[in-house]
């Protein structure tokens, strides 16, 4: 009988390959969830609604956003885990779940539990502080924490998010304390901070950037390697005095494991198409968030050297033992 176990085995994946090709030629042929685990407004779900839209346009079936905040975007992932793997519910990855990676914090390890599809775009933080904290730069915010410790509050979109983790690097590079206040959203946390009942904030770009320039917030630095287009004068962190620093967020679409390697490709490639649109260019830039391009092996290729990177910060911040 063993020569036939073969031959049938072969026939079976040739078979189950044929049908994968089939669903993607066909897909999408219904509406497509696309879980976020940030709440409306915040970056998550402003990058999500325009690649959304853009992918809706591009694969003619609707692309609609669910939010389901929480646990630092944990919550949503576990749902998607369990959801079908059929390409009708993906979920927007972040720099947060890699985080919680590191953190050992997670409930869903974005490169066991789920396939990458593509990278979408990417956007810095901007340090900024209510208007009456009396700094006016990095060095002075240092100097206030120095001397008045463990008085200046910071916000964060919860434990685990960029926010999060921009704050402690900062604390740890410039020898400060900073008391942490996490919310379950960067919204919510930019609006007590936008109330005076926060001090300060690494705030998303997409946030940051109106309530800077309607004078409700006061920026200090980018906490990216290169300063911004919509604030050219503004220094970065390293620049204005903690040499080294650079942190930023980053959003990518993932699929339950089991999703048809011919619909990730699918996918992978309209995202593509969408991220070189003049309209979402238009759109994103206007809020400091940059395109990314790579499809599922580069996304791969990104998630395993990003939870490297944060493990290492987890650690110098004190947050987990090596």
């Amino acid at each position: 009988m063993m020569p036939i176990v073969r031959p049938l085995l072969a026939a079976t994946t040739v078979l189950l390959g044929l049908v994968s090709t089939a669903a993607a030629a066909d897909y999408p042929d219904r509406p497509v969830r696309v879980v976020v685990g940030f709440g409306p407004g915040s970056s998550a779900d402003v990058s999500a609604r325009v690649i959304s839209e853009a992918l809706s346009a591009i694969l003619g079936q609707r692309f609609f956003v669910e939010n389901r905040p929480g646990a630092s975007s944990n919550t949503a992932a576990v749902g998607v885990v369990k959801a079908d793997a059929d390409g009708y519910t993906l979920f927007l990855g972040s720099v947060a779940n890699v985080i919680n990676t590191s953190l050992k914090t997670a409930s869903v390890d974005l490169q066991k539990d789920l396939k990458p599809i593509a990278l979408m775009c990417a956007l810095p933080n901007i340090l900024v502080v209510h208007p009456s904290v009396k700094a006016t730069s990095v060095k002075e915010l240092i100097a206030l924490a120095k001397a008045d410790a463990n008085k200046l509050n910071y916000g964060s979109a919860g434990p685990g998010t960029s926010p999060h983790l921009s704050a402690e690097l900062f604390k740890t590079m410039a020898g400060v304390d900073l008391v942490h206040v996490p919310y379950t959203g960067t919204a919510q946390a930019a609006q007590d901070l936008i109330a005076g009942r926060l001090q300060l904030m690494f705030a998303p770009s997409s946030t940051a950037l109106p309530q800077i320039e309607a004078g409700n917030l006061r920026a200090l630095a980018w906490s990216t390697a290169a300063r911004g287009a919509s604030l050219p004068n503004l220094p970065t962190v390293a620049e204005a005095g903690l040499p080294g620093f650079e942190t930023s967020l980053w959003f990518g679409l993932l699929a339950p494991a089991d999703t048809p390697d011919a619909i990730r490709d699918r996918l992978a490639a309209a995202i593509g198409q969408a991220a070189k649109s003049e309209a979402v260019l238009k759109t994103f830039r206007a809020q400091g968030i940059e395109p990314l391009e790579g499809g599922p092996v580069a996304f791969t290729t990104y998630i395993a050297a990003e939870t490297a990177r944060w493990a290492d910060v987890a650690v110098k911040a004190g947050l987990v033992k090596p």
